[in-house]
């Protein structure tokens, strides 16, 4: 397994938070979620499950908690890509997709499949080995405070 360079870890990490901008947007608000809902419900249909029940209130307001937090995690990784929150986001996406195995192990929700699979494959491509200098290792190893932030030399 060859690690990979510094810049092509950074260049993994952002395209990872550009994805999740992309997916997680209509989870953000209440108003964007009501709309990308019966979509969801329409491709889970399709792809041969049941519609997705109603959504009460207090289910909107954790979903649209959830969207929102991703939001900025995210824009954080993609503003400030950095090799500690690529490790950090591998090892957020390998929880999120132990719950969505759960989830596609009761059944009825074959829509997960098109969030679990690619969130298998962010989680172990970030948490792919890098290739860091010698001095930066040394460095990382004294002063685990400071990381290797892409744009630094």
């Amino acid at each position: 397994m060859p690690p990979l360079p510094p810049l092509a870890y950074f260049r993994l990490t952002r395209a990872s938070a550009l994805y999740d901008i992309l997916i997680i947007t209509p989870f953000a608000t209440p108003w964007t979620f009501a709309l990308m809902y019966p979509q969801l419900s329409q491709l889970n249909v399709i792809l041969g499950g049941a519609p997705l029940p109603t959504c009460a209130p207090v289910q909107v307001l954790f979903a649209c908690l959830l969207g929102s937090l991703v939001l900025l995690w995210a824009t954080l990784r993609l503003l400030r890509t950095s090799l500690v929150l690529g490790r950090f986001d591998a090892s957020g996406r390998a929880v999120f997709a132990l719950w969505m195995a759960w989830a596609l192990a009761q059944g009825g929700m074959p829509l997960l499949w098109l969030y679990f699979v690619p969130e298998v494959l962010w989680a172990v491509a970030q948490a792919w080995p890098v290739a860091l200098a010698r001095t930066a290792g040394r460095l990382e190893r004294r002063r685990p405070h400071l990381t290797l932030v892409s744009g630094q030399r």
